[in-house]
């Protein structure tokens, strides 16, 4: 049976899922039924100075059917004092020793920085997490994301803290930045035992059109917030990609950004995440996701025979690369499979209005199964990826795979397109139709 606890930099916990800092871990009732649900961790919401909230506070974005795949949120720190925040630390500690309470912190002062330090240790926290990365409201007093923007500021504050702090330090780094890795770069040489990542991205999440005003709305204003939820994992899981394959960062992560199942926390353990942490899921759909993250998690390892958290960190590093390594003598085309075909035939139309013109309609209108043009097609993907059906539509591999040949042989070879109407043009294989062609079709349509 795999074992889920885990020990990330000396905070151990009985299962690597933790609460994100925000609405669900805001009080001590939250995070005591989080850790009766099942839940390993719990990363407080950010104490400083109590805040005074707006109403509203949140937006969604929304894509056909599915609510919530992004949520917007102006939401500030905590506006509860921070004795009443200790309070709750120190019962839930006393309930729960052996899951992770971490404090997230957000003040500015050196003086104020170690003074909180030492209440949150004083209260039995496990770990610290300094809020580096909040995109609205506390950046514009000097804190949040304008100091995770600023390398200097990272290392500086985050050293004030590694001056006092006898817990680990674990620093959350904002996304709203060109290369996340030189605020890695600067936790680590501020003293950081740890990095947390992504902090949400700075974001607007639509405009009411009738009364022009962004959302979310307060009185006839609005102001732009951080993003969150399933639309950014790519982007998460990117940045803790850059960061894990660092060598210069080299310091453990806790992977945070769209996380909702168990698939989700195990891409980030793949990519180089030691723990994770979720704050949006829960905020959707309750405590209770614990449960099938757990089982689900429990089943992974199971099947691929992995003991511990530790055996999938960074498993799939090793086949990350640049593009100019991958090899161009690949090729895939697709392959429908008639009998799982429903005959939409929205695959015929992404290709034909969306990429390479390489599905084409059966004459017999009966047969609705589109046919795919071996000979053009390129092996995009983009028809697999519309099919409404799973597995209706394969990439089969067609090369020769033992043949290895990438951009950067062929750099080396001098043997690229350096001309604008150079031979060499990988397009000129591809067969194009005549342009007057589509004015044809429309008239006969």
């Amino acid at each position: 049976m795999a074992d889920l606890s885990v020990n990330f930099v000396g905070i151990k916990a009985p299962n690597p899922f933790w609460l994100a800092s925000g609405p669900p871990s805001n009080s001590g009732y939250q995070v005591m039924k989080a850790f009766d649900s099942g839940w390993g961790g719990a990363v407080w919401k950010t104490l400083g100075i109590p805040t005074i909230n707006v109403s509203s506070r949140y937006g969604g974005v929304n894509y056909r059917k599915t609510r919530m795949i992004g949520l917007n949120n102006i939401e500030l720190i905590s506006d509860r004092r921070l004795s009443d925040n200790l309070r709750d630390i120190e019962d839930v500690k006393k309930h729960f020793p052996g899951h992770a309470i971490i404090a997230s912190l957000m003040v500015q002062t050196r003086d104020e920085w170690h003074q909180i330090v030492k209440d949150a240790e004083n209260a039995g926290v496990d770990g610290i997490e300094l809020n580096f990365g909040c995109p609205h409201g506390m950046c514009e007093r000097g804190m949040g994301s304008a100091v995770g923007q600023e390398p200097k500021l990272i290392e500086l504050i985050t050293s004030w803290v590694m001056e006092i702090a006898k817990v680990p330090v674990i620093v959350k780094l904002t996304p709203n930045v060109t290369d996340i890795t030189l605020s890695a770069k600067a936790a680590k040489r501020g003293g950081a035992n740890a990095i947390a990542l992504i902090n949400t991205i700075q974001s607007i999440a639509g405009v009411d059109i009738d009364n022009f005003i962004p959302y979310p709305i307060v009185g006839s204003m609005s102001t732009n917030g951080g993003y969150s939820g399933p639309a950014v994992k790519p982007i998460a899981l990117n940045m803790v990609k850059n960061c894990a394959m660092d060598n210069d960062v080299s310091v453990p992560i806790s992977g945070i950004g769209g996380i909702e199942t168990w698939r989700d926390a195990v891409e980030f353990f793949l990519l180089g995440a030691g723990s994770v942490q979720v704050c949006t899921a829960v905020m959707h759909y309750g405590f209770g996701i614990i449960k099938k993250m757990i089982i689900g998690l429990e089943q992974y390892m199971d099947e691929k025979g992995f003991k511990s958290i530790d055996e999938i960190i960074g498993k799939a590093l090793p086949n990350v690369t640049n593009w100019e390594n991958l090899n161009l003598k690949h090729r895939v085309i697709a392959k429908i499979n008639r009998e799982k075909c429903t005959g939409c035939q929205l695959c015929y139309t992404a290709c034909e209005d969306g990429a390479y013109q390489s599905i084409a309609l059966p004459e017999n209108s009966i047969n609705r199964v589109p046919i795919i043009i071996e000979d053009n097609c390129v092996g995009c993907n983009l028809c697999s990826l519309v099919c409404p059906v799973d597995n209706c539509i394969t990439m089969v591999r067609k090369d020769n795979i033992t043949e290895i040949e990438t951009w950067k042989q062929r750099t080396e070879a001098g043997n690229i397109p350096s001309t604008f109407d150079d031979e060499l043009a990988g397009g000129l294989k591809h067969p194009s139709a005549n342009p007057l062609d589509a004015l044809k079709r429309k008239k006969n349509n």
